[in-house]
């Protein structure tokens, strides 16, 4: 019987498999639905930085909406084609931004920051047929924005605050081609007064640009505005690469300054070989994104405390081969991640200025920094600042110490000018290397300073 029985069992044992069907579909529930490999609706989806990549009706769709994104990302994948970028804080479309996306058929730009989109900016998305640039802060553009867009059928503009001058006619006669009927839809002029609230494709295109031509004082009108800069200053004069990795070219451009407007999405910057000779506070505020920074081979002979500040994220930074005698106190202090530090070449003076440099290298053991070397006074020339620093700290000398007790205080039967000799004689030579300077004291009371 009992043998009989065991072989029921084990017979039984396959059927309980099955009950495992609805205890799986429990777990799914309290998970949110997430399984591997596809999804419902035949949806894959993974993450790629943040963003949801999925497959959708046999298209491949890139997902990175609210995301605080101010570029697109190196390793985003080149075959997708929808892109969607909305409500993140994008300000500047440039040149090739998106040129790697060659199949892209939709690309959702609406609710960023853009004020200003480069006339090469979609070079390479012939495949493109939807454009969504609502809700942003673009007042002009030109035709040629549109012309790598052979294919563009469907064009959002509304909610820009365009300025209906001369500079928007190109773009306003593309959008009333009435073959273009679905292009800029809804877009109104914000101003001048005289046409706001008028609509792009309803303007009268040749009296944009005739207040422009108006002699100045002629009938009453206002003189000539001046011309609106389709680009700022930093991208008109240097060269922008977006890839591999976001650079501003402004090698050997002549430069006596920083340019104005700098990209806040630029990872790295080269200013070197150019005539600059004095940073500023806050000229890098805006490129919060920054990693790489060179500044070599300028005139540079002054950094004024905050000049760095905003550079969060900053690895290295290139100093070499300018007139640099010392750090002012606190440059340094907004460099928080600094990695690598080029000092190489610089006339550094070895005298108490040059300890705040010095001080805060040792403070942070994780910069590797090149070329502290002294040039002034002749006597530590060619020495290391750092070697410089612990001589300055170093025991006094015996001939210049004084007779007396460790706490400082004057023989108790000298006399007041015998105080005042020592004082001297202690001082003598040292001027600014002393760590702070000598304090009045009450009358007939005298402090000897001991280096020590």
């Amino acid at each position: 019987m009992h043998l009989l029985a065991a072989v029921i069992l084990l017979l039984l044992l396959p059927s309980a498999e099955p009950r495992r069907g609805p205890r799986s579909k429990a777990l799914d529930k309290f998970s949110g639905g997430r399984v591997r490999g596809r999804g419902r609706a035949g949806v894959s989806r993974r993450q790629t930085q943040e963003c949801k990549e999925y497959m959708e009706a046999g298209e491949k769709y890139l997902d990175c909406q609210d995301r605080q994104l101010t570029t697109v990302m190196q390793d985003w994948p080149t075959d997708i084609q929808h892109l969607l970028l909305a409500r993140n804080k994008i300000q500047v479309l440039r040149d090739n931004m998106f040129s790697q996306f060659t199949q892209l058929k939709s690309l959702d730009l609406q609710q960023n920051v853009i004020s200003m989109v480069e006339d090469g900016a979609f070079t390479g998305l012939s495949q493109l047929t939807t454009l969504l640039l609502q809700h942003n802060h673009l007042k002009t553009a030109t035709e040629e924005v549109l012309l790598p867009l052979p294919r563009l059928t469907y064009l959002r503009l509304y909610d820009n605050p365009w300025n209906c001058h001369c500079s928007l006619d190109s773009l306003v006669r593309t959008l009333q081609v009435p073959s273009n009927r679905n292009l800029g839809n809804y877009a109104k002029c914000a101003e001048p007064h005289s046409v706001k609230g008028q609509k792009l494709r309803k303007l009268d295109v040749d009296s944009l640009c005739v207040a422009d031509k108006r002699p100045d004082g002629g009938d009453g009108m206002r003189p000539k505005p001046p011309p609106i800069k389709l680009k700022p200053e930093a991208t008109s004069m240097c060269h922008t690469y977006m890839f591999p990795k976001p650079l501003l070219d402004c090698s050997s451009k002549d430069l006596n300054h920083i340019p104005s407007d700098l990209p806040s999405d630029i990872v790295k910057m080269d200013l070197s070989s150019n005539s600059i000779k004095h940073l500023r506070p806050k000229q890098f505020l805006l490129s919060k994104d920054l990693k790489l920074l060179n500044l070599s081979s300028n005139s540079l002979h002054r950094i004024d405390t905050a000049a760095f500040a905003g550079l969060l994220y900053l690895r290295e930074l290139d100093l070499s081969n300018n007139s640099l005698h010392y750090f002012q106190y606190g440059v340094l202090e907004d460099l928080y991640f600094l990695r690598k530090l080029s000092l190489g070449n610089n006339p550094w003076i070895c005298d108490y200025n040059i300890h705040y440099l010095v001080y805060w290298l040792k403070h942070h053991p994780g910069v590797f920094h090149t070329g502290l070397i002294c040039s002034e006074p002749q006597e530590f020339r060619g020495w290391r600042v750092e070697d410089y620093v612990k001589t300055y700290n170093g025991e006094c000398p015996k001939d210049k110490q004084t007779e007396g007790n460790d706490t400082g205080q004057g023989a108790q039967g000298g006399s007041e000018n015998e105080a005042q000799e020592v004082v001297g004689e202690t001082t003598e030579g040292q001027g600014e290397r002393l760590p702070r300077p000598l304090k009045e004291k009450k009358p007939n009371t005298f402090e000897i300073i001991r280096l020590s």
